[in-house]
């Protein structure tokens, strides 16, 4: 056996059938392990894309609940303003608030009056006028801030002054 495997090894054909099937040996055990390789990659691949799509969905239920309650949040605030625009609207429309300003033009008028006696009928006129500004003023800005917050503070009236040159003129037109 020996002399048939020594007189084997001296043909070129044996020695290249066995260089060719050590090359595909080499060849058929580095394509295992790849494939081996390939296969732990794909199972970590497909572990991760599970363990992502896990995260997402969670991240997706997060959001879509705190898009709910934010839009819960949302109607809500919409029909507290709208109930509060409605109160405001109804409040301001209370019966007697037309006379309850006239009566501060008039009473404001009349303090402007107290204070500036000669010439009665166009200082009347001139401190109606002006306390009527001096209301509608207040209604609104700081003024109407400061009148709710402080009542008896925003019902303070600057002294009206008399034009001298309207009492002495003759075509002034009111008496």
């Amino acid at each position: 056996m020996m002399d048939f495997l020594q007189s084997a090894l001296q043909q070129p054909f044996v020695w290249g059938l066995l260089l060719g099937l050590l090359v595909a040996g080499f060849i058929w055990k580095s394509g295992f392990s790849a494939r081996r390789t390939i296969a732990k990659n794909l199972k970590r691949v497909e572990e991760e894309l599970r363990t992502m799509q896990s995260h997402l969905n969670t991240q997706l239920k997060i959001n879509a609940s705190g898009n709910e309650s934010l839009t819960a949040e949302l109607q809500s605030l919409k029909s507290q303003n709208e109930n509060l625009r409605v109160q405001i609207a109804s409040l301001q429309q209370k019966p007697g608030r037309a006379e309850l300003k006239q009566l501060q033009v008039v009473e404001l008028a009349a303090r402007a009056m107290r204070e500036q006696a000669p010439g009665f009928a166009p200082a009347w006129e001139k401190a109606l006028r002006q306390a009527e500004m001096e209301i509608d003023a207040a209604d609104s800005g700081l003024k109407r801030l400061v009148k709710r917050v402080i009542p008896g503070l925003g019902q303070t009236s600057t002294p009206v002054l008399m034009d001298r040159s309207t009492d002495a003129s003759p075509a002034d037109g009111s008496n």
